[in-house]
């Protein structure tokens, strides 16, 4: 017959058991993106043909295509999990947003995963249209006055999908559709993270607008934070 120490010992035992037996750590994937040559200069975008949006900036606005930070960083470079991880088996529950204020896109790069909604806010007193230029995905072209309620609309194949808006031709943004959510942004220093990645081998790839894109492969064994870093050819053009 068990006794009341034996039985408090068999659930310390279990309860042990049970920690020991839980999910595998997760490690994480971080570092930075810079360039080495002369990049692109960013430009002074004239919005005097569209007062209502040009009174709203205190200082002029530049062009993104190209957004360089300090130490020879490149901003707005994706980088995200192209190949061992499996792809999302449901689009997440968050909405991906890209507003029209001040006659810009924000923010210049939206990532989402594949059937992710995605919301379009014109936040503007003027009409725009937003025009996603896809070539795996339907290519569509919707018109947005001031006041409309927003655009829900979800793309069902990875792509990078160039946006430009047909009214405002300095208007230009990107649609980063992802198989999975392991994915970063690189921010004004150049630096990223992609974390909870469980055990295994990675194909790590780092995409830019205009500089193209380069991959490294990248084992996690555990709960390590890996190091990666990106170099890219910059050039103007």
């Amino acid at each position: 017959m068990r006794t009341k120490a034996g039985s408090a010992a068999a659930l310390a035992i279990l309860a042990a058991s049970t920690v020991t037996i839980g999910k595998p750590s997760s490690g994480s994937i971080s570092g930075k993106v810079t360039y080495e040559g002369t990049p692109a200069k960013q430009m002074t975008i004239d919005m005097s043909k569209e007062p209502g949006c040009a009174k709203q900036h205190s200082t002029p606005i530049m062009t993104e295509t190209v957004v360089l930070g300090p130490d020879n960083a490149l901003t707005n470079v994706v980088v995200f999990v192209s190949a061992g991880a499996p792809d999302e088996p449901s689009a997440p529950r968050q909405t991906a947003v890209i507003t029209q204020k001040g006659c810009q896109y924000l923010p210049h790069i939206v990532p989402m995963v594949v059937d992710q909604e995605l919301k379009v806010v014109n936040d503007d007193p003027t009409s725009h249209n937003i025009h996603p230029l896809a070539k795996i995905n339907p290519e569509w072209n919707k018109s947005q006055p001031p006041g409309t309620p927003p655009i829900f609309q979800k793309f069902e194949k990875p792509e990078f999908i160039p946006v430009k808006c047909n009214v405002h031709p300095w208007m230009h943004s990107t649609f980063a559709v992802l198989k999975n959510s392991h994915y970063s942004i690189s921010d004004g220093d150049g630096r990223f993270t992609i974390s909870n990645l469980p055990p295994g081998k990675y194909t790590v790839t780092a995409w830019h607008e205009s500089y193209g894109d380069q991959a490294q492969e990248v084992t996690i064994t555990g709960a390590e934070a890996q190091t990666v870093n990106f170099i890219f050819k910059a050039k103007p053009y």
